[in-house]
This record gives C-alpha cells, structure tokens and sequence, in this order.
C-alpha cells in the first residue's frame, strides 16, 4: 500500500481555503488530519471541508507541535509569522511548505534555510506559477539553450485598481511590504527560475504611496481605508546579476496604467526571445526573417508528473508529497526562495535610502 502523509494545516484563512487544502484534498496518499488556526471557527470549518473523521483542531500551533504522528505541515499565516512557524515545525521533525513569500525579512528567511539543513527535513516555498504550463514550457526552452544567453528580464505584477482589503494584507507590521512582497514575489521567482541565475550584484529601488491615500478609490474590492494602507501601492526594482544581466521587477495594487498583468516575464537572449503577453510567444530570427511563434500548450505534461493537474496549485501540492515520499528535491528549493526574499528586502531598502543596495 501506498503510505498516507499526515497532514496539518496552520492557517485556515483565505490561502489555504482557495488553494493548499483543495489540492491536498485531491491527492490519495495525503490525509489532513490538524487543523490550527487563532480563530477556532476557522479550523473547525476547515476540519469538517478537508479533515478525516478524527481531525483534531489547535488555536495554538505549540501544542500541535507535540503531535509525533504529523509528517506534513503547510503554513499560511501572516507572513511575520513564516519563519517562527516554519522553524518550529522543522525541529520537530516535520517537512514544512510555507506559503509565499519565504518570510518578512531576509535574516528570517536564512533562520528557515539553517533549520532545514540542521534537521535533514524538507522545505520548500508555494510559488505555483512555476507550474503555469507557460511557464513550465518555457523553462524547458531555457534549459535546452534556445534563448541563448538571457541578459534583460522583465518581472511584471501589475494591477491597475485591485487592493486585496481584507485580512493583514494593509499592515507593514504583519506583512513587510505590498504589491512587491505579495505578488511581486511571484514574478521575481519564476524569472529567476526561467533564468537559472540566483546571483545579483546589485539592486535599485522604489516604493510608492500615492494612490493609497485616496478616499474612496475605485477597486476591484471596494474603498481601502487610507488610515490603515500602510504598505507601497506600487513598488519597482532594477536588479543587476553578477554576470551583467538585468531584470527590471514592476509591481503593484494600485497603478493608473493599463498595462497590467501577475505573473508573467519577458526574456531577452542573444539567440532569442520569449514573453506572457498573449500566452506564451518565443521571438527570433531564422535564415535573416524575425519570426513569432506560439506554441500549443493545450495538452501535454510534464516531467514530473503523468496525467492531468486540474491547476498549478495542484501540480504544486503533487509534486511536494511525491518529493517526500520519494525523498527527491521539491521543485522550489529552500535557497532559491531565499534569494527572492533577500532581492525584495534589497529594493524597500533602497528605496529608503535612495541609494543601490550591493550584495
């Protein structure tokens, strides 16, 4: 027989409902057997959706760390709770998902890589866009070569007038940041990824509070409160590799610009290159004629996996059980995540400072 994981889930909001808990429900050697979160109506719920007929609820993670018999943990909390959670968790000798981004701040985010390595459990970070089958594509296009040698990316994360109101996302004490950390976090890893280059020289930043302080703003969740909107409505970012590429990182909630897109990036090689405009589109040149093309990614799979995903977070929520199980690397390795969070941290702190953050 195949083994059973035992799941907990530590964070029953909006996350976990939309996205962790729908996917592990899907999976048949997986069982979600905790369920934790401060308010107890919200485990309770999420233990009578997703949880076996024996599921214990928790308000307090501590006393759900006693539980020898989790294998499993997904954590979606605020994220100034990421690395104390996750670091808990991992000493006592659970693999941990976190949800994006890895942690507030850089130091954290290294506090979780040094418990992964001290305890020989797994860690890995919810970036499901890698499993965008544009994205998947793509990355095989890269590591086949057929971009040449990527030197400017375009990390893109841009609404026009959609400020997520509920929850903590307005608080900098709980979340460290808006646009750049919710969703800008996503674009900055999956070209980071398609890049394969993890080593920047320096950063450049700006961060922007102009339309946050407008009174009843149109949004695509009702008015903010200007009061309580104490994170950038936009933030961008020049980042320069070690080997002299550039990826310019734009992201925001609130932007007048019609240009929008999450998710998404722009590849420019010295053989060709590829973008998310319109689905996925690889540009070049062949026998002295430019050409576009759009490849069919309609069907098909991918390497890890035979059969159909129903979505990236299911592919995501797969792939994690299947790397425990197997005992191979997650798709999204500990350090990779690390260093978006540090090139995040990097661009609030210039923006502070009006001066380039060298690493």
């Amino acid at each position: 027989m195949t083994k059973r994981l035992k799941v907990a889930i530590v964070g029953c909001g909006g996350i976990a409902n939309g996205k962790h808990m729908p996917s592990l429900k899907k999976l048949d050697n997986v069982e979600m057997v905790a369920f934790c979160d401060i308010i107890e109506e919200r485990a309770q719920k999420a233990a009578i959706d997703y949880g076996t007929a024996e599921a214990k609820v928790y308000v307090d993670y501590q006393d759900l760390l006693k539980d020898k018999t989790i294998d499993v943990v997904h954590v979606c909390t605020p994220n100034n709770t990421h690395s104390e959670t996750t670091v808990a968790f991992l000493e006592s000798g659970k693999h941990v998902m976190c949800e994006k981004p890895m942690a507030k701040t850089a130091a954290e985010a290294r506090e979780m890589v040094a418990a992964a390595k001290r305890t020989g459990k797994k860690l890995t970070i919810g970036y499901q866009n890698r499993f965008n089958k544009e994205s998947q594509h793509l990355r095989q296009v890269c590591e086949q070569g057929d971009l040449g040698e990527v030197y400017y990316a375009r990390a893109q994360a841009i609404r026009r007038r959609a400020v997520p109101t509920w929850g903590v996302f307005l608080d900098q004490e709980k979340q460290g940041g808006g646009p750049l950390i919710d969703i800008g976090t996503h674009a900055l890893d999956l070209t980071l990824w398609l890049m394969d280059n993890y080593k920047p020289k320096y950063v450049v930043g700006t961060a922007y509070h102009k339309l946050s302080k407008k009174e009843n703003a149109a949004n695509a969740w009702g008015p903010w409160d200007p009061k309580k909107f104490t994170v950038e409505d936009s933030a961008f970012g020049f980042i320069v590799m070690e080997n002299g590429a550039t990826i310019v990182l734009e992201s925001s909630w609130a932007l007048n610009s019609l240009f929008v897109g999450e998710a998404k990036c722009v590849l420019c090689g010295t053989e060709a290159g590829a973008d998310m405009e319109d689905g996925l589109r690889i540009n070049g040149e062949e026998f002295s004629r430019l050409y576009v093309k759009k490849p069919e990614l309609r069907s098909g799979g991918v390497a890890f996996y035979e059969g159909k995903a129903d979505s990236p977070a299911d592919m995501e929520a797969r792939q994690w059980i299947n790397a425990i199980l197997n005992d191979t690397d997650p798709v999204c390795l500990p350090h990779q995540a690390l260093m978006v969070t540090e090139i995040l941290e990097a661009i609030y702190q210039s923006s502070e400072s009006g001066q380039p953050v060298y690493f």
